[in-house]
């Protein structure tokens, strides 16, 4: 389908949510600061069919030790308010936190989606830790741009935007949608393009795709990294506020600038902690490496690899 007409069909659905309260997705989120990362809940209040965007596995790399808090955060509120989750989504390989789908999945039942761009990650990341690629067998659904699938009575669609990575997608819950790493709150821009097949100028493009929707559009993002002048973590904005003030890309903002302030940040970025945990977990669907014959799961920690 041609960029433009999935645009018009995303925009369509928005609007129509915007008009229609029946059709605005009730929102839970869950901010775990080490990570910097939200977890978001979605759910239709006609039906309580739920969505779970981006859930975060608690891993400490310093001790090995995974904990249960922000899973257990996230099946409490689905069970106190009696959600029937039907979707657990990742907007794209994760390299800041472990992923909870795969448990998420065992406990809720719903079923894992990603971009199906996931396979070209399996492919050229998998070599870093000796893992052959899985044919996304360990996801339910692979989302190509445009996309179309029900949260309850409310519609939904996937849209590919590329840059931070090449797999990143952006979802369109009714009158929402889930930035995923592609944008920021507006104080704090943009998501760094300096991970393995990340592009400046695809990020720009994916960015400015996401801000051509209606001004009215609510934006949940997957990060805060909140600046001093705000203080506290925040992870909701529009459409209309992203283009009046987006540090990065509001109206006005050239594509050559913005990449050469992409590249130029970028370069003093460290790599992300768990980056090399994370990869090898989250292109699994969050799915831990099977225990070997001493009964334990051992993650691998490639030398000079990246």
């Amino acid at each position: 389908m041609p960029i433009c007409n999935v645009l018009d069909d995303a925009a369509a659905i928005i609007t129509t949510a915007l008009a229609r309260t029946s059709l605005r997705p009730a929102v839970a989120s869950f901010f775990d600061a080490s990570t910097a990362s939200v977890t978001h809940v979605l759910h239709d209040p006609m039906s309580r069919t739920a969505m779970i965007v981006d859930p975060v596995m608690d891993f400490d790399a310093a001790s090995g030790r995974i904990s249960r808090r922000s899973i257990d955060l996230v099946i409490d509120h689905v069970t106190t308010h009696h959600l029937s989750v039907e979707w657990i989504i990742d907007t794209h390989v994760h390299a800041d936190h472990l992923s909870a789908a795969t448990v998420l999945r065992e406990r809720l039942g719903g079923r894992i989606g990603i971009g199906r761009a996931v396979l070209d990650v399996q492919a050229s990341l998998g070599r870093l830790f000796g893992m052959a690629p899985t044919a996304g067998k360990d996801f339910d659904r692979l989302f190509d741009e445009g996309n179309t699938f029900p949260l309850g009575g409310i519609a939904c669609m996937a849209l590919h935007v590329p840059g931070h990575t090449p797999a990143d997608m952006a979802f369109v819950v009714g009158d929402t949608v889930l930035t995923g790493d592609t944008l920021f709150m507006p104080d704090f821009g943009t998501a760094r393009a300096d991970f393995p097949g990340g592009d400046a100028a695809q990020l720009f493009r994916s960015s400015r795709r996401l801000l051509s929707l209606p001004a009215d559009t609510r934006l949940l993002h997957c990060h805060d990294y909140p600046p001093a002048a705000r203080g506290e973590a925040a992870w909701v904005s529009t459409v209309a506020e992203q283009r009046a003030g987006n540090v990065h890309v509001r109206d006005g903002v050239a594509e050559t600038d913005f990449v050469a302030m992409r590249m130029a940040r970028d370069a003093t970025l460290a790599t992300p902690t768990l980056m090399l945990a994370s990869i090898q977990v989250n292109m699994q669907a969050g799915r831990l490496p099977e225990p070997t014959a001493d009964g334990r799961r051992y993650l691998q920690l490639p030398i000079d690899a990246l």
